[in-house]
């Protein structure tokens, strides 16, 4: 699946935006299997349910992910 990816980092929490279409302040990130998706998720966040995640970006074809930063 090819993916780009946009990211946000602040003090407190860091926003990741994931599209299958390419947009203008998105970078490619790459055609990615969906074994190396779903490892990349749980690279950014460790207690991802990346199976749930991935039918949602297959499904919608954008995915955003938060996470707080501690």
């Amino acid at each position: 699946m090819k993916i780009w990816i946009s990211e946000e980092n602040a003090a407190n929490h860091r926003l990741v935006r994931f599209n299958c279409e390419e947009h203008s302040d998105y970078r490619y990130l790459g055609d990615l299997s969906d074994a190396e998706l779903s490892a990349f998720f749980t690279e950014i966040k460790p207690d991802i349910d990346a199976e749930k995640n991935l039918k949602l970006i297959k499904y919608f074809g954008y995915l955003h992910i938060f996470v707080i930063k501690k």
